[in-house]
């Protein structure tokens, strides 16, 4: 019901509108005419309303009436049917992603839409998100024919889309794709062989038609992710007027029966099954047996690992206000320091005020990392400037697996912990906890595991342009770090950032002497922990930025301005995390000294005994 929806847009209206540079957004040729600064609070006030009225209510049927699977149909809550509809046609959805759209706000304004839609219902975004993700595919490398078609039902809300790449027999390792394309007598069409599986709202009822976006190798094609094609492979075919036809031969086999996201259908899919699938091609074909599909693919990729991130950190969010909430009400035990006095509030006790102020730093310090990339995003885009933009999209390369593995891994231990502090309600179902637990543990799983954020950090991201593009990622960090320190107020915390990312360089001079001796297995051994690391380095600096923000604004307004106990908090929040978390980037230092390969030299026999 909406009455279990907490959510406040105070910190995303500090970090759009008095943190980062939005100004420079709206002065791009494609806002200035539509948006300013003035616009901000307006927007992200209307967007909670809707989100607290419309989408909310809808939350509680995705986990009771769930999505379900009979005879053959996928069905999903009857709300949120409604709410699709509502969101696309109303402005809210993802028309906003349209390059040449009129209107159409910023990066960071949408995706702070989305992160309230998702806050309202965790089971319904991918619904949105994936439709979003195929309209931009296709916006990029669709023919005029295909963006005529496609694009139009699909910003009105009466198509929706997904991406089909995961098989039975090749998950995380994409190269093994076993699904066929064959050329047919239409140019650009082709017949679509073979199953997938996961495939995250791959059937439902809310739509007229499903816009899959399937990897496939074309006949003679090469093995490996090289020989890989991209296809729009409707569940129902497109006639050439842009009229439906006939059913295109894409079953669904079932769906899975999952620990949460319980609304989100997602399914098994076979394709072809009577030899009468069609795909068109989107693209080239294979040039010398090379196809362009998985360079196609990543774009949809990394804007959903950039959507599971902020899940990740959104979850933990609703974790953090309804845990502040209940502490604030619920009344038990006694102060430390006077234990025959009255019984107190359980906000009161220090380790449930340690808990909240850990739920409120990582959470603040994960969004600071996201908005980070959305505005690079803004930027990448629409700069005029040929140096800026590509700036900005090495940024975007850098900080894309720090948001999504970071947040997503942190998202299950931070629910966790503000399920401790509910106590024995927060193991009931009748409080919100306990379907935040259930609902949130995937992210760490969805758009490549956690894993593979590592080692595309380590492997590819810390090489780009012979090690150039993440030198300059760290001198952005060294930059703020370095600003701040000269400042009189955060005298402790800059020297600890100062600390983190000089013992942050010694990791990876480690990393790359291991590589020299021969060792190189010892990159992925500590490959998840090197991007907690990284992503800590960011966070403490990031958030270091937005306390000096906040500490000039209390200067500005004086002590007794009513808004004082949000811009203390942000003070507050950056000094816990920096001095709570970012030591942890020095203490993996201490433990990579001792070169512990013990994992990698384990007798199997010995592990599950």
């Amino acid at each position: 019901m909406a009455g279990d929806f907490i959510y406040s847009n105070r910190d995303l209206k500090f970090i759009i509108g008095e943190w980062l540079d939005t100004d420079k957004i709206f002065s791009f040729d494609k806002y200035r005419d539509y948006y300013s600064h003035d616009d901000i609070d307006i927007i992200l006030d209307q967007a909670l309303k809707i989100v607290t009225e419309k989408v909310a209510p809808t939350n509680k049927e995705g986990d009771t009436i769930q999505a379900r699977f009979e005879k053959g149909k996928v069905t999903v809550p009857p709300s949120f049917h409604s709410l699709y509809r509502f969101l696309n046609q109303e402005g809210w959805g993802i028309a906003n992603l349209l390059e040449d759209g009129e209107g159409t706000l910023p990066q960071v304004l949408y995706s702070a839409i989305i992160e309230m839609i998702t806050a309202g219902n965790p089971a319904f975004i991918p619904y949105l998100n994936l439709s979003g993700g195929v309209l931009e595919l296709i916006q990029t490398f669709g023919r005029e024919w295909d963006k005529e078609t496609f694009l139009p039902p699909l910003c009105r809300g009466e198509w929706s889309g997904t991406m089909c790449l995961t098989e039975a027999s090749s998950g995380s390792d994409v190269g093994d794709i076993l699904t066929k394309a064959y050329p047919t007598s239409e140019p650009g069409i082709y017949k679509i062989k073979g199953s997938k599986i996961f495939i995250t709202a791959g059937d439902h009822d809310i739509c007229s038609n499903i816009i899959h976006m399937v990897l496939a190798r074309i006949e003679g094609s090469l093995p490996g992710t090289k020989g890989l094609s991209l296809f729009i492979v409707p569940k129902i075919w497109v006639n050439p007027d842009g009229s439906l036809g006939e059913d295109n031969d894409v079953t669904t086999v079932g769906i899975e029966h999952k620990l949460g996201l319980k609304g989100s259908a997602t399914a098994a899919l076979n394709f072809g099954e009577n030899d009468n699938c069609r795909g068109i091609l989107v693209g080239n074909p294979p040039v010398e047996g090379k196809g362009e599909g998985i360079a196609q693919m990543f774009q949809m990729m990394n804007g959903a690992r950039m959507d599971t991130g902020m899940a990740g950190y959104t979850l933990a969010s609703m974790a953090y206000f309804h845990a502040a909430e209940y502490a604030r009400e619920r009344v038990q035990g006694r102060p430390y320091n006077d234990p025959q006095g009255n019984r107190v509030p359980i906000i009161k006790h220090a380790d449930i005020r340690r808990i909240l102020l850990n739920l409120k730093a990582c959470t603040e310090g994960m969004r600071a990392m996201a908005f980070k990339t959305y505005y690079y995003f803004d930027v990448s885009r629409h700069s005029t400037d040929k140096e800026e933009r590509q700036k900005a999209r090495d940024r975007i390369e850098v900080m894309t697996p720090l948001v999504k593995a970071y947040c997503s891994d942190m998202v299950w231990p931070l629910v966790g912990d503000a399920i401790q502090l509910y106590g024995g309600y927060g193991f009931s179902e009748e409080y919100p906890l306990a379907q935040l637990a259930r609902d949130c543990k995937i992210y760490s799983i969805w758009e490549g595991t956690n894993y593979i954020q590592s080692m595309d950090l380590v492997n590819r991201k810390w090489n780009l342009k012979q090690g150039q593009v993440f030198a300059d990622w760290l001198q952005d960090m060294e930059c703020i770090i370095n600003t701040i320190a000269s400042r009189d107020d955060f005298t402790a915390e800059s020297a600890i950032m100062g600390k983190g990312l000089a013992s942050y360089k010694r990791i990876k001079a480690m990393m790359d002497e291991f590589r020299q001796q021969g060792r190189g297995e010892m990159l992925p051994l500590y490959a998840t922990r090197i991007l907690h690391a990284t992503a800590q380095l960011c966070c403490g600096t990031l958030l270091l930025d937005q306390a000096a923000v906040a500490a000039d604004k209390i200067k500005e307004l004086g002590r007794e301005h009513w808004d004082l106990a949000f811009y203390q908090g942000k003070i507050d929040a950056a000094r816990f995390y920096i001095r709570n978390h970012v030591p942890a980037i020095m203490h993996l230092e201490s433990i990579l000294q001792y070169g512990d390969d013990t994992a990698l030299t384990v007798m199997e026999e010995s592990l599950g005994r």
